[in-house]
C-alpha cells in the first residue's frame, strides 16, 4: 500500500528542488532553500518541496544544502560552526533563513522531501518530523544518516514512519538486483523504501532505464528523477514511466506536466 506521502495527489509529481528561485528572484539576491524560495515554490503551485538539512553550532536544524557558506554568502565557515542567530543574520538579505521546524509549521499543506546532509542533523531531524511523518520523505546520499533519522522519528511515541528513498548504497543494491533479473533480489533491494530518487546518469553509468522503472513499480515504489529543468525532457521522462521530477524550475514543470 502506498505511503500516505503520496495519497490524494496525482502523478506526475513535481518536487521543487530547494524551493524555487526564478531568474528574477536570483537577481534580487534570493538564495535556494530560503524562506523566499520556499514561498515562491508553494505560490507557484508546488505540492512537493525538496530541501536539505544541516545543524548549526547550537543545534538548530536549518534548511541548507552546502556544508559551508562559501557559495551562498562568500564565507568559508561550515554551517556546523555558526550559531543560529548569526546564520539568520547572514541570510536576512538572501531570502531569509528557514529552520526545519518553521518550514513544517509555515507550510502545513506542503509535502517535504528532506535530505539529511550531516550525521549530526539526523536525530534532531527525525524528532522534528515525527509529528508530520505522513507528509515527509527522508533521503540522504548516506544510508547511515537516513536510517538514523528514520529511527529517531520512529522513537517518538505515537509517530508513524516517514516515507523514504535510499542513499548510494541502497541505489547500488537496486541496480544490481535489476541487472541480475532476479525478482527475489529486486524485491529484497526495494524492501522498506517508498521512492527511488535517481539521476538519469551518474558519470558514464546509465542509471535510469525502462527495466529499472518496471522493477520499481512491481515493488510499489515510485521513481523520481533529478535534477530536470528542461520541460521537453520532463515530458519525455514522464512518457517513459517516471512518477516525478525533481526540478529547480517547478514553475516550468507545473506548466509542462499539468
Amino acid at each position: 500500500m502506498p505511503h500516505p506521502y503520496f495519497a490524494g495527489l496525482d502523478a506526475p509529481r513535481v518536487l521543487a528542488h530547494r524551493g524555487l528561485v526564478t531568474p528574477e528572484l536570483e537577481a534580487g539576491g534570493v538564495a535556494e532553500n530560503s524562506w523566499a524560495s520556499m514561498l515562491a515554490a508553494v505560490d507557484a503551485g508546488a505540492q512537493y518541496v525538496e530541501s536539505d538539512c544541516h545543524l548549526t553550532s547550537d543545534g538548530v536544524a536549518v534548511l541548507f544544502h552546502d556544508a559551508d557558506l562559501r557559495r551562498v554568502a562568500g564565507d568559508p565557515r561550515e554551517i556546523a560552526s555558526v550559531p543560529y542567530a548569526e546564520l539568520r543574520s547572514l541570510m536576512a538579505d538572501r531570502g531569509g533563513l528557514l529552520t526545519l521546524e518553521d518550514a513544517l509549521g509555515a507550510f502545513p499543506a506542503a509535502r517535504f522531501n528532506l535530505d539529511v546532509k550531516a550525521e549530526a542533523a539526523a536525530e534532531p531531524m527525525g524528532r522534528l518530523i515525527a509529528p508530520h511523518a505522513e507528509r515527509v520523505l527522508l533521503t540522504s546520499f548516506s544510508d547511515r544518516y537516513r536510517l538514523r533519522a528514520l529511527a529517531a522519528a520512529r522513537s517518538v511515541r505515537g509517530s508513524a514512519r516517514p516515507a523514504t528513498s535510499p542513499g548510494r548504497g541502497g541505489i547500488a543494491r537496486v541496480l544490481l538486483g535489476v541487472a541480475s533479473r532476479s525478482r527475489r533480489q529486486q524485491a529484497a533491494a526495494f524492501e522498506g523504501i517508498d521512492a527511488l530518487q535517481v539521476p538519469e546518469r551518474y558519470g558514464a553509468v546509465r542509471v535510469l532505464s525502462p527495466r529499472l522503472i518496471d522493477a520499481a513499480h512491481r515493488a510499489g515504489v515510485e521513481v523520481h528523477v533529478w535534477t530536470v529543468n528542461d520541460p521537453e525532457r520532463m515530458r519525455a521522462l514522464v512518457s517513459l514511466g517516471v512518477d516525478g521530477v525533481i526540478t529547480d524550475r517547478a514553475d516550468l514543470a507545473l506548466r509542462a506536466l499539468g
